[in-house]
């Protein structure tokens, strides 16, 4: 293995040779140099690793030196070293993304400890977090055979969520295959969890806070004190919201962050329509028949949301000046961001997002988003690249400057599907990968959720024998005609509508404007 090479520049050099000696019996190597201009000469002809820098020095300063330095290699890492205290020189070299910043007389140690930040900080950080989630690897398998509460479930899937974020950071793929495993686990468990459960929270009083609750018992609470922008991310999973939460921390700050459970079928046209009625499908279709429209149905599902919304707001006594909005592609998103300004008078203004859904579809249809997108982290570096350039954060960024409230949320969350489940139904069969509701059908019982009666959880007949089945964990549902190629073409794209943590357990966040 190389020698670590360090270029250590400082006008009075001879001063620092017990510092060069100690490092040397280190193992590392130190060349020097008594001024900018030569270190510059230095640079050009030897790779180091690393440049220590003294900032006061005769002939051109440790500031212009450190910016030829990154002229020439923007990516070595450079750590000041000065006398001086005062804060215009901080500030300049930290705005030069140095490495590390010291302030003389400095002793070997603090030398050899920014050594090890600078350039050993990602296989410490590596070791210490393998070792971390191996103690807790444990702990979670344990808690895999306890979890027994809605609460527990949410709890432990945002435990895996911050592990599986962790690993990916220092890319050990052995860890990464432990998690998974135990992902893998946990959904296996969650559907049985759910199996047996999910009736019984619409009666007993004891289940989450679902899509249909939701309105009522968690954002109601927040409009009663300040103008609210309430902005629903279609198909946002728990995952995809961290991965944008520091972009949206230079604008907002946390009041709030907490989880509520999708109803089934975790689709748009049942979750979404729940979340704005305040209803389940079953009595949205008794109340409201011309709004509410079955898989079999013709016409677009979700075409009355705010009809639904304004039914809701006079049910709760909620007397407010509102307005809703759509936005379904690039120009209408820039149309409400150069407009937001007219909305500063409302109570409340909703915005429904529908980018993330149409990231998922795409992963499905299109080929160079299926590269983009291949597995769970890109698909959360792509929604982070959309955010950071989205019309979406100039709206938030102008409710920030309006002093609005910010409640962001979802309608369901989305799975990467792995494994086909054979299903057959007739032609009025709805059509969803991972739910399906007809007559007659035929499935692989151990892979789905039934429900022979959809009205037992609040579900409408299309007809009198019609029933529903929920896929589990990663599965998907595949007919057995043509069957290979309909496996080839929808195996590791983002499915909703079944039952899995990524699905049902989504983000809900209220945040103050800074």
């Amino acid at each position: 293995m190389n020698k670590i090479t360090i270029l250590w520049v400082d006008d009075e050099i001879d001063l620092l040779k017990p510092h060069i000696l100690f490092l040397e019996n280190k193992n590392y190597k130190v060349v020097t140099s008594q001024s900018g201009q030569d270190a510059l000469e230095e640079l050009k002809h030897t790779i180091f690793d690393i440049v220590f820098l003294d900032e006061n020095m005769p002939g051109i300063s440790g500031l212009e030196t450190l910016t030829e330095i990154k002229k020439l290699d923007s990516s070595i890492p450079v750590v000041m070293i000065t006398k001086s205290e005062e804060e215009y020189i901080m500030d300049e070299a930290i705005g030069s993304k140095i490495a590390d910043y010291l302030i003389k007389p400095v002793n070997p140690n603090q030398i050899l400890l920014s050594l090890k930040k600078s350039l050993d900080n990602s296989r410490l950080v590596s070791e210490k977090t393998t070792a971390n989630y191996q103690q807790e690897f444990r702990k979670i398998a344990m808690d895999l055979s306890m979890v027994n509460t809605h609460e527990e479930w949410a709890e432990l899937y945002k435990k895996l969520i911050y592990w599986e974020l962790q690993l990916e950071e220092i890319e050990d793929s052995g860890m990464f295959e432990i998690l998974e495993s135990q992902k893998t686990e946990a959904n296996s468990q969650f559907s049985k969890f759910v199996d047996k459960n999910y009736k019984s929270w619409f009666t007993d009083g004891n289940g989450p806070i679902m899509s249909h609750t939701l309105f009522q018992k968690k954002i109601k609470p927040e409009l009663q004190d300040n103008k609210t922008l309430l902005v629903v991310i279609d198909n946002l999973r728990y995952d995809q919201w961290l991965s944008f939460e520091e972009t949206l921390g230079v604008h907002y700050k946390k009041k709030l962050e907490a989880s509520y459970y999708s109803i089934l079928p975790t689709a748009t046209q049942y979750a979404r329509n729940a979340l704005f009625s305040g209803l389940m499908p079953l009595d949205m279709e008794k109340r409201h028949p011309n709004w509410w429209k079955n898989d079999t149905d013709e016409g677009g599902k979700n075409l009355f949301e705010a009809e639904f919304l304004g039914e809701q707001l006079k049910r709760l006594g909620l007397e407010l000046k509102w307005e809703y909005h759509k936005i379904s592609n690039l120009k209408q998103g820039k149309q409400l961001a150069q407009n937001f300004k007219s909305q500063k008078n409302n109570d409340l203004t909703v915005v429904v997002y529908n980018f993330v859904d149409m990231l998922s579809h795409s992963k499905t249809e299109m080929d160079v988003v299926k590269e983009l997108a291949a597995n769970d982290k890109a698909y959360r570096s792509l929604t982070l690249s959309w955010f950071k350039n989205s019309p979406l954060l100039e709206i938030i960024q102008q409710a920030q400057a309006l002093g609005m409230k910010l409640i962001l949320t979802t309608d369901h969350g989305t799975i990467n599907v792995k494994q086909p489940s054979k299903v057959i139904g007739d032609r009025e069969t709805s059509l969803n990968l991972r739910y399906k509701t007809g007559r007659s059908l035929t499935y692989e019982d151990k892979d789905v959720l039934a429900s022979k009666d959809p009205q037992e959880i609040h579900l409408p007949n299309i007809n009198l024998s019609s029933s529903f089945i929920f896929a589990k964990n990663d599965l998907f549902f595949a007919y057995p005609n043509n069957y290979n190629h309909y496996v080839s073409y929808y195996r590791n794209t983002y499915q909703h509508g079944g039952v899995s943590l990524e699905e049902i357990i989504v983000p809900f966040v209220v945040l103050e404007a800074k």
